[in-house]
């Protein structure tokens, strides 16, 4: 693929990014019971080209989509905790992909139960307090749900779009 036709593709995956972040604010809570659970649907785009880029580009969009979401939408805590989800996230996303020994689905649920375990790490250090860590509990369950719907949609489009990308 040549230069501008990455740049190009890369820009979309970012937009692409952007509105599915924009939509899951619109979308109701999945679970009222516990607040702040979400299904993570940035992730597909972010799987997507940790798989067929590299680390380098999956970070960029991300940060790139969480500036845009902070300037449109949120504050400096909701970007504090975004951003700390979306780092552990990418972190233990990119590691267990180059061992080479975790399917993506796998690679998903470590990326949501990470993502989580990033806000409720930030989240204790603003509340000052740990028993905020039990949330988590509900947030790993959540996490491997969506993570292997993320995961699942991400194997996917590689499947399906893969030539779109490749041309």
């Amino acid at each position: 693929m040549n230069k501008t036709r990455k740049t190009a593709v890369l820009g979309l995956l970012a937009a692409c990014a952007i509105v599915l972040s924009y939509v899951e604010m619109l979308l109701p809570p999945i679970w009222a019971a516990v607040p702040g659970i979400k299904m993570g649907l940035t992730n597909i785009v972010i799987l997507f080209v940790l798989y067929k880029f590299s680390l380098k580009y999956a970070a960029a969009i991300s940060l790139t989509r969480l500036l845009v979401v902070l300037l449109l939408f949120g504050n400096f805590m909701t970007f504090a905790y975004s951003l700390a989800g979306a780092v552990l996230s990418l972190v233990i996303m990119a590691i267990l992909k180059k061992t080479g020994w975790f399917s993506m689905v796998a690679v998903s649920i470590a990326g949501g139960i990470s993502h989580n375990l990033g806000q409720v790490l930030v989240a204790m250090a603003v509340l000052q307090t740990k028993e905020i860590g039990y949330y988590m509990i509900a947030l790993s369950v959540s996490g491997i749900v969506a993570g292997m719907i993320v995961g699942l949609v991400s194997a996917l489009l590689i499947r399906y779009i893969d030539k779109f990308i490749t041309m």
